[in-house]
């Protein structure tokens, strides 16, 4: 799409760099923060704000082949001032409450926090350099902290881009499916609670960082206004957005930012998704581009044209290769023209193989009959590896579960959009673990790898969906036919004599299967293939269980999928 556009060009001028500026609040205590500004006269500019645990004052240092290099004022997931400033825009960071150097109780992605931004916010629209438009900006955290502090609408807030970050906290990140993603969120908790009580940050903030998240966390296991509260409210998220994914997020990074897109009040509202790690995008020319795009829009009131493009921009991936993927505008989520299509799932063993060959198939045709297929709910672990250890999900155990696997593709096939595997399942368990992964196997037999959020060899399957046969309940007036809603209000135990129907929602994905290519899909009982940093807790009730899943029948399993139809080139 070609279009000629107006944007800030950058200036010669001089940063100036206010540290520890202390922001009072409302209850009387004081955050601190930096801000770094051009010195333009008595011009007024816009401020890009974020607030998070990371500590304002913590350098961090890139890799080589990131498009914007190392300098003394680079953080964490946050704007580069050496490029926002010269373009006319302030860049204030502030640390959350109980991090960094702000004094206080540490509640990390809570409530509290956001009423704390909003404060933040609107004293720094007051400040007589600011032109009393703010925006907000960055990633993950700085990402989910967005989506809080639009919930309470403060009046100088004009613009977001939460960029790659959760935003409903229970499905998003803490349970997914209702399975506690233990992997990714104990690391978090304890690298954020060293780097405040043993890292520098104790020589003049002793007590940050004290909190019980994890426990506190783990024993809010059902949704509720506990996890509401922490979690965007999308009636009330008003404000202009542009909503960023990245189609490899799965276990963070993804789901937030569709949702929030289809979900959100906002009458003005884009939707952006990526490839690749969680900070190569962000830094970017072409991704720095559209940030100043749509801030300039909102922000400075510059004819951008960002607005004027379709809504939608989606990276196509053809497996393998992201320096060579391309973006693709569309006008909706999900593409209206989306031929939703059902592919059935056929069992031909009634045992796990032996081998990592797949025990079933996937038709386009239902099978006539059931037929069943029990696996270990928990296979034997190797030696010195406890049941309960985080690493017993990782690679401590041979292969679970079982596979299915489609025909050669006979042409190249654009799966774009969300997916749902529903599938009858029993166990002689009281509760049973749901883990799905779509996978892209090419005519060797070999796996299509993806680029992972981690980068450096973290390779990922096509997507992943996660579910607790217990917390299988679906709330009616939010599911939708190819996004399933679960409750997650109460448990419905099983019977060892019930086969249970469980929708188990599959987080959004792109990709193009080439002819010859196929579809992989495991549902195992633990993490499989490619879980990357974001691993679950392998509850008791799996120990010693049978897990049997039914298809065909009168358990028709099948896994729906959004097919893109080819657009010949006119």
């Amino acid at each position: 799409m070609t279009q000629t556009y107006q944007v800030s060009q950058p200036r010669d001028a001089k940063l100036i760099v206010e540290k520890d500026v202390k922001i009072p609040l409302r209850d009387g205590a004081v955050l601190y923060a930096d801000v770094l500004r051009p010195d333009i006269g008595a011009e007024r500019v816009p401020a890009i704000m974020n607030i998070g645990p990371y500590q304002k004052d913590r350098l961090w240092i890139p890799p080589e082949d990131l498009e914007e290099k190392a300098n003394p004022y680079l953080a964490w997931e946050t704007a580069n001032p050496l490029w926002w400033c010269p373009r006319g825009y302030a860049i204030v960071r502030v640390d959350a409450r109980g991090s960094g150097k702000s004094p206080g109780q540490s509640d990390p992605s809570s409530y509290a926090e956001a009423v704390d931004f909003y404060d933040a916010i609107e004293w720094i629209a007051k400040r007589d350099w600011c032109s009393g438009n703010i925006g907000t900006l960055g990633v993950s955290y700085h990402a989910n902290c967005q989506w809080r502090v639009a919930n309470l609408q403060p009046p100088s807030l004009k613009a977001i881009i939460p960029w790659e970050g959760r935003a409903d906290l229970y499905r998003d990140q803490a349970f997914h499916g209702g399975i506690f993603g233990l992997g990714f969120l104990h690391t978090w908790v304890a690298t954020n609670m060293a780097h405040n009580v043993i890292g520098r940050a104790r020589s003049y903030n002793p007590n940050a960082f004290n909190n019980n998240m994890l426990w506190t966390w783990a024993n809010n296991n059902l949704d509720s206004e506990f996890w509401r509260m922490r979690s965007a409210r999308w009636d009330r998220v008003e404000v202009p957005l542009y909503s960023v994914g990245n189609w490899t997020g799965v276990g963070l990074h993804l789901r937030g930012n569709v949702e929030g897109f289809m979900l959100a009040a906002s009458k003005h509202k884009k939707l952006r998704i990526h490839s690749g790690t969680h900070f190569h995008p962000f830094h970017s020319e072409e991704g720095r581009l559209d940030q100043l795009r749509f801030f300039d829009h909102w922000l400075k009131g510059i004819d951008s044209g960002i607005m004027e493009e379709p809504p939608v921009k989606l990276m196509i991936r053809t497996g393998g290769d992201l320096k060579n993927y391309k973006f693709r505008f569309e006008h909706e989520w999900p593409l209206a023209r989306t031929q939703w299509t059902k592919v059935y799932l056929k069992l031909d063993a009634d045992r796990q193989s032996a081998s990592a060959e797949p025990e079933g198939a996937l038709l386009s045709a239902c099978p006539a009959h059931s037929r069943s297929i029990t696996y270990a709910a928990s296979p034997p672990s190797h030696a010195g590896v406890s049941s309960s250890a985080p690493s017993h999900a990782s690679g401590s155990v041979g292969r679970t579960g079982v596979s299915f696997l489609s025909a050669p593709m006979q042409e190249d096939t654009e799966i774009t959009g969300p997916m749902v595997l529903v599938i009858w399942v029993s166990s002689s368990s009281e509760d049973m673990d749901i883990f799905a992964t779509i996978r892209n196997i090419g005519p060797d037999g070999e796996d299509v790898w993806e680029e992972g959020q981690q980068g450096g060899g973290d390779h990922v399957p096509v997507t992943k969906g996660w579910l607790r046969a217990s917390h299988r309940k679906l709330d009616p007036r939010r599911s939708l036919p190819y996004r399933p809603y679960h409750a997650h209000s109460e448990r419905l135990w099983l019977e060892p004599s019930d086969i249970v129907e469980c929708h188990v929602e599959i987080w959004p994905t792109c990709m193009v299967f080439k002819q010859g290519h196929r579809i992989r899909l495991d549902v195992q009982p633990r993490d499989g293939v490619g879980a990357s940093a974001y691993r679950h807790y392998h509850a008791d009730y799996n120990i010693g269980a049978q897990n049997t899943l039914h298809a065909g029948g009168r358990t028709a399993s099948y896994l729906l999928l959004p097919v893109i139809p080819r657009i010949d080139p006119q």
